[in-house]
C-alpha cells in the first residue's frame, strides 16, 4: 500500500468485529507511529490503549453515563463558535451517515440512537486515548493531531480501521483512574480501531473534501 493509497482509502468506521488485534501487530503499529513529526521533537503525546475487560468496563461505564444523561467534563473544549461554511460541512457528513444507516432527518430517536453507538465505542476492541501533559499548549496539541494522522495511516497500512472520537475525551478522569494517569495528563480524545465489520450499514457512509481553492493558496 502506497502512502496515496493509504490516505485515500482511510475513512472513518463505525462497527467493528469483535475480533482482538494481535499483540504483535499493535506493537507494529504504534512503533510506525511513534515517528510522526513533532516540534523540537519533544514528542508530547502520551497513550493509553484499553482492550478485554478494561475496555468493556470504560464502555459500559461511558454508556451509563450517557443514559444517565451525565454531562461530560472534557480536559479540553473550544468555544463552540463556528462559522456557516464548517456548519454545512458538519451537516452534510451528519446526512451521509444517516443515509448510510436509513435514518430520516426527522427521526431524531433514530438519530439519537446512531448518537449513541459513540459512547457504544462502535464494538471496537481497542481504543487509544490520546494525552499530552498540561504544561503543553496548543502547538503541542497539534503534534499530537500529527500522531494520531500518523497511527491511523498506519493502522490502514495494518489491514485496520479507525475512527477519531471527540466523544472518548468526555470523561477523562473516568480514564485516568483506570490506568492510573497523574492528574497532570490531560485527555484530547480517543481512537477506536480494529477490524472493520462490513455488514454495518453507517460503514458504507463516505464524505467529501472542500475544492483545494477553498483551503490553499498558492502565489508566486
Amino acid at each position: 500500500m502506497t502512502v496515496e493509497e493509504a490516505i485515500r482509502g482511510r475513512y472513518s468506521i463505525r462497527g467493528f468485529l469483535p475480533d482482538p488485534v494481535p499483540q504483535s501487530t499493535l506493537n507494529n503499529v504504534f512503533e510506525l507511529a511513534q515517528w510522526a513529526p513533532s516540534g523540537t521533537n519533544i514528542q508530547p503525546w502520551q497513550v493509553y490503549v484499553a482492550s478485554g475487560d478494561t475496555l468493556v468496563t470504560l464502555r459500559e461505564e461511558f454508556k451509563r453515563r450517557a443514559r444517565a444523561g451525565e454531562k461530560g467534563h472534557p480536559d479540553h473544549s473550544d468555544s463552540g463558535k463556528m462559522g456557516e461554511l464548517w456548519r454545512q460541512r458538519r451537516r452534510d457528513c451528519a446526512a451521509a451517515l444517516y443515509d448510510a444507516m436509513g435514518i430520516e432527518w426527522e427521526d431524531k430517536a433514530g438519530r439519537a440512537a446512531a448518537a449513541f453507538r459513540n459512547f457504544e465505542m462502535f464494538d471496537a476492541p481497542h481504543v487509544a486515548f490520546l494525552c499530552m501533559h498540561e504544561n503543553f499548549g496548543k502547538s503541542s496539541a497539534a503534534d499530537v493531531g500529527m500522531y494520531a494522522q500518523t497511527l491511523m495511516l498506519a493502522l490502514t497500512a495494518h489491514g485496520l480501521a479507525s475512527c477519531a472520537q471527540g466523544t472518548m475525551g468526555h470523561h477523562p478522569q473516568l480514564v485516568r483512574d483506570t490506568f492510573g494517569i497523574e492528574s497532570e495528563v490531560k485527555l484530547l480524545f480517543g481512537i477506536s480501531f480494529g477490524y472493520e465489520d462490513t455488514s454495518v450499514p453507517a460503514n458504507a457512509t463516505r464524505t467529501s473534501r472542500a475544492p483545494l481553492s477553498e483551503s490553499v493558496v498558492f502565489r508566486d
